[in-house]
C-alpha cells in the first residue's frame, strides 16, 4: 500500500492505495466521482475516459500510482457548477443527462457547451457510454475547432455505444464545436478590449 495524492476535478484526494488500483478504480471508488463508468476493463469501449493533465486517458488502463501529483478532470468537472461526489450520485446529472435540467437545479448555462449539445439534441439513449463520449468529443473539438462529421466520427471511433447509430452524438458534437468558437471569439474579443 501507498499513499497518494490525486487532484480531481480541482480537489486534492489523498488516500492509501494498492500497486494494482487502476485511476478507474481511485476516481470511483476512493473519489466517489460515479459518472466514469467501467464498460470493458480492457481500454476498448471509452466509458472511462477521462482527463489527464489534459489529456484523455482510458481511466481503466492506468494505474492509479501512474497519476499521482497530478490533474484529473472526469465528467462531473467539466461544469462550471463541479457537482461534488454526493451531488452527482443523486443526480446522475452530468453524467448521462438522465434527468431534466430544471429537476437538478441546473440549466444549460451550467454546463459545457458540448454536455448542453447532447441534452439538446438528445445524443444518448441509455447514458452509460455518455460520460466518456462527452470527455473525448471535449478534448477533440479544443484541439480541433473545425470538424467535419467525418472528423468526429473518427474522433469517436474508441467510444462504443451499443444503443445509437451515433448521428445524434454527432449532431451534438457539430452544434458543440460552433458555441466553442462561438465561445473563444467572444472570450479573444473581451481579451482584446472590445465589449464582446
Amino acid at each position: 500500500m501507498q499513499e497518494i495524492t490525486i487532484t480531481i476535478n480541482g480537489k486534492a484526494v489523498t488516500a492509501e492505495v494498492d500497486e494494482r488500483t487502476l485511476l478507474l478504480e481511485f476516481i470511483r471508488d476512493v473519489a466517489g466521482y460515479t459518472g466514469t463508468h467501467n464498460g470493458c476493463l480492457e481500454a476498448r469501449c471509452g466509458c472511462c475516459a477521462v482527463e489527464v493533465d489534459g489529456d484523455i486517458v482510458k481511466s481503466c488502463n492506468v494505474l492509479a500510482l501512474q497519476v499521482a501529483g497530478r490533474s484529473v478532470t472526469t465528467i462531473e468537472g467539466l461544469s462550471p457548477q463541479r457537482l461534488t461526489p454526493v451531488e452527482h450520485i443523486t443526480t446522475q446529472s452530468l453524467a448521462g443527462v438522465y434527468e431534466p435540467l430544471d429537476a437538478l437545479g441546473a440549466d444549460e448555462k451550467t454546463l459545457h457547451p458540448i454536455q448542453a449539445a447532447f441534452h439538446r439534441r438528445h445524443a444518448l439513449q441509455c447514458g452509460f457510454c455518455t460520460p466518456g463520449m462527452i470527455m473525448v468529443l471535449k478534448d477533440y473539438l479544443e484541439d480541433n475547432p473545425e470538424p467535419t462529421r467525418a472528423d468526429v466520427r473518427q474522433a469517436i471511433c474508441g467510444n462504443l455505444c451499443r444503443c445509437t447509430g451515433y448521428q445524434h452524438i454527432i449532431d451534438a458534437a457539430m452544434e458543440a464545436a460552433e458555441e466553442m468558437r462561438l465561445q473563444a471569439a467572444m472570450a479573444d474579443a473581451t481579451a482584446d478590449g472590445g465589449d464582446g
